[in-house]
């Protein structure tokens, strides 16, 4: 039977409820019958639904940012005491940091820098900008791609050890440059072939007395390749060997020597890596170096070549370090001599004491020597530090430093620095 209803107010009022109550007679989630307010829809406070969902999951943002973002900016007082004499800095050393891991891609990169301002003037230095980039890519399941970058701007501040003593302003060091790598293993075997490129510029160095000496003679690019083989002898140890040959290329010819000091440099080295689980690293190679110069009087340089590295965490609170490395490199402003030959050693230990405190140390040590020139170079330091945590983002800072040195041209100079300061970070 066709029932009409008319257009009159009773009438309207039935759809409206037929609109109302159909719907909730039929959801099969309602815990009541339909009748009255049996209807846990119905009962005050309950019905409408709330615009809100009580969880979060499946709220998120559609992507994931390519990068995670790390930052912090420091801000300290540095205090020194050297030969030289007595002097105060005020620095502010912001960092920011950013961090992408892929399913094959891994991608890092970072900024800091160094802004001093000296006790005496208003003058305002960047004394340190470094930047970094380091990149992976994994082809397959055997072969692995790699590509880093790296960019820096430093300049000693007066007085610093090793420093001529009579130098007002330190030249400034530019360097940049990039390298590309591939790793492929063959069983047991792992082949690595790299190749680099390097620019390194100096600025000018004003002495005390207002001289001032350029050094644009020793800039200079630096090309470099390598090859390493290893060989996983047992699932700790791993035996490898490395080759290297590269070339040192001057912009102009050296204006003492009055001849080009372009060279050629080739390394050959041995050594084995050991590594237990994730607590203890050890790695160490021995081998010899030959830099040949392109002008045949200014001879070769034969060295022998020393490294090893050696990490140990026996915890999450507690991380010893030990080093020992050989650079052969031509030499900086104010060294002497064709060729600059370093052994330098270090070690740390970093101590998290609880959540709040974080204590570290460092020693280190090196000796230099000149080839073409009687000059040698030797140094060592030491220095404690401290981290007071006072929240999630706020920590107190402090350090001692002690550094010596003890050149043939200029003495012995000796620095104590103490540094205080607060870091800020995300």
């Amino acid at each position: 039977m066709l029932v009409r209803l008319r257009a009159t107010g009773l009438g309207l009022v039935s759809v409206v409820t037929l609109a109302l109550v159909l719907p909730a007679l039929a959801d099969p989630l309602t815990s009541g019958d339909g009748s009255g307010v049996d209807n846990e829809r119905l009962l005050p406070g309950v019905y409408p639904t709330g615009p809100v969902l009580e969880s979060s999951a499946g709220l998120g943002e559609p992507y994931d940012p390519f990068f995670d973002v790390d930052w912090s900016v420091g801000l300290r007082g540095v205090y020194t005491n050297a030969t030289a004499g007595e002097r105060f800095d005020v620095q502010l050393v912001p960092s920011v940091k950013l961090e992408h891991i892929g399913t094959r891609s891994a991608v890092n990169f970072d900024a800091s820098a160094e802004i001093t301002r000296p006790h005496e003037g208003n003058s305002v230095d960047v004394t340190a900008l470094r930047l970094g980039l380091q990149t992976g890519y994994q082809l397959d399941s055997v072969t692995r791609l790699n590509g880093n970058a790296n960019f820096a701007i430093t300049q000693q501040i007066a007085g610093t050890p090793g420093l001529a003593p009579n130098i007002a302003i330190a030249p400034r060091t530019i360097t940049g440059g990039g390298d590309v790598g591939v790793t492929r293993q063959f069983g047991k075997f792992n082949v690595s072939l790299t190749g680099a490129a390097q620019r390194t510029s100096y600025g000018p160095t004003t002495l005390r007395d207002g001289t001032v000496i350029d050094n644009f003679e020793q800039d200079y690019w630096a090309l470099d390749s390598g090859l390493r083989v290893g060989f996983q002898a047992t699932p700790i140890f791993e035996v490898f060997g490395l080759a290297g040959a590269g070339r040192d290329i001057f912009d102009y010819q050296s204006a003492s020597l009055g001849v080009s000091t372009d060279a050629t440099d080739y390394a050959l080295k041995g050594g084995v890596t050991g590594r237990w689980n994730s607590n203890l690293e050890v790695t160490g190679s021995a081998g010899m170096g030959l830099r040949k110069f392109d002008v045949a009087s200014l001879g070769e340089v034969v060295s022998q070549l020393y490294d090893a590295q050696i990490a140990y965490t026996p915890d999450e609170t507690l991380r010893l370090t030990a080093a020992l490395a050989t650079t052969v490199t031509p030499p900086r402003p104010d060294d002497a001599g064709t060729t600059r030959v370093d052994y330098t050693a270090t070690a740390g230990v970093n101590y998290k004491v609880n959540s709040w405190l974080a204590l570290r140390a460092f020693a280190d040590w090196y000796t230099a020597r000149f080839e073409g020139s009687a000059n040698v170079e030797t140094g060592h330091g030491y220095g404690l530090g401290a981290d007071y945590t006072v929240n999630a983002h706020t920590a107190v800072t402090a350090d001692y430093e002690f550094d010596h040195s003890d050149t043939t041209s200029y003495g012995v100079q000796d620095a104590h620095r103490v540094t205080m300061g607060v870091k800020v970070s995300r």
